[in-house]
């Protein structure tokens, strides 16, 4: 969230639109369409739920005012256009306000395949349709102001909590562990990793072992967390999460699941 940018943020019009172009449109059409496919039997009912609700389709980009709308009509929650990478002391102050703030740049068609930086398609299509579901934008406006309260210090490890949920997490259903985290709904190669199960560990939540645990943003996660229900996901930030975030960096860090990046 600190480094800078190789995308524009765009700005709204007088009436509160963004300026999408033809092309900008084909290529949310082909990333609609392609992950809509993989997720039909491996994203969780309320995420597809959730996409349902927005009125999301492959035709057009979809305008934050309308996302916002329809959040608002569902849970209360919204959304607040921002430039792609900002401070993470703002990111959970809008959080904490009930905003999740999006990035309003689509990827580029060289980068079609895999962006490092959130863009409007993981932002709109990740992580928006979970916010349609009460526990969980209960849960991610909880984040937020946790997050507030506790400052700087406990950032690091408060972003792992966010990152094994919101970003990659999983859940058991009836009808078998399914995805719901941002980076995995909206990315080919993760959504069939995480559910092909081939090169990766599931382990059921516990917050001081998602609290201990490293990970990397550059490569398939070698391990995912799984919730019971969004209820639990709800009651996480109802524990004592300074106790807890003290006690971990005590306790240190678990070995990585994975290299160390190239430097």
């Amino acid at each position: 969230m600190t480094k800078e940018s190789s995308y524009t943020a765009k700005l709204p019009g007088p009436d509160g639109l963004y300026d999408y172009t033809p092309d900008e449109d084909a290529i949310w059409g082909e990333l609609y369409r392609r992950q809509m496919k993989l997720l039909a039997d491996t994203a969780c009912r309320e995420y597809l739920d959730g996409v349902k609700l927005l009125g999301l389709t492959p035709d057009k980009v979809p305008q934050l005012l309308d996302v916002n709308r329809r959040l608002n009509e569902t849970t209360g929650f919204g959304v607040e256009g921002v430039p792609a990478l900002i401070p993470p002391s703002r990111f959970y102050e809008l959080l904490s306000q009930g905003k999740f703030p999006l990035a309003t740049f689509l990827r580029r068609r060289e980068h079609i395949d895999y962006i490092e930086e959130p863009d409007l398609f993981h932002e709109v299509f990740g992580h928006c349709p979970m916010l349609t579901n009460q526990s969980y934008a209960n849960f991610v406006r909880h984040f937020g102001e946790t997050a507030v309260g506790l400052g700087k210090g406990y950032s690091w490890h408060l972003f792992r909590i966010f990152w094994f949920t919101v970003e990659f997490g999983l859940i058991n259903t009836p009808q078998g562990r399914r995805c719901f985290g941002a980076g995995i709904v909206s990315s080919p190669s993760e959504a069939k990793a995480a559910m092909e199960g081939k090169a990766c560990e599931f382990r059921p939540f516990d917050l001081m072992s998602v609290l201990r645990t490293p990970y990397r943003i550059d490569i398939l996660q070698p391990i995912y967390y799984v919730i019971d229900s969004f209820a639990d996901l709800e009651a996480i930030v109802e524990q004592d999460i300074e106790g807890m975030i003290l006690k971990a960096k005590s306790l240190g860090d678990f070995a990585p699941a994975f290299e160390a990046k190239a430097s």
